[in-house]
């Protein structure tokens, strides 16, 4: 099942965008596919991505592989930091 990005290309918060920038940077360098799924494109996305996170106010960035949940950015920083990144996206 392919990794998944749930992100918005719509956003004020530079914040976001950084981080949203930094998950792509990261995958691509390690030539991880994934897949962006852009929530302001699409509302029925952004429910699927507050499903499978298990939270009805989640934000993006979240991950997940297939429908299994990964994790948001503080869980993505921490697995890059631990030097578990392909643990934390179920590869």
């Amino acid at each position: 099942m392919p990794v998944k990005v749930f992100y918005s290309s719509v956003s004020g918060s530079n914040s976001l965008r950084n981080d949203q920038l930094r998950i792509f940077m990261v995958l691509e360098s390690k030539k991880i596919p994934f897949e962006r799924v852009d929530i302001a494109q699409n509302p029925a996305d952004k429910d699927l991505m507050r499903k499978i996170a298990g939270n009805p106010s989640a934000l993006p960035p979240q991950i997940c592989n297939g429908d299994t949940y990964c994790g948001d950015m503080e869980a993505f920083n921490n697995a890059i930091e631990m030097e578990q990144l392909e643990a934390f996206l179920k590869l």
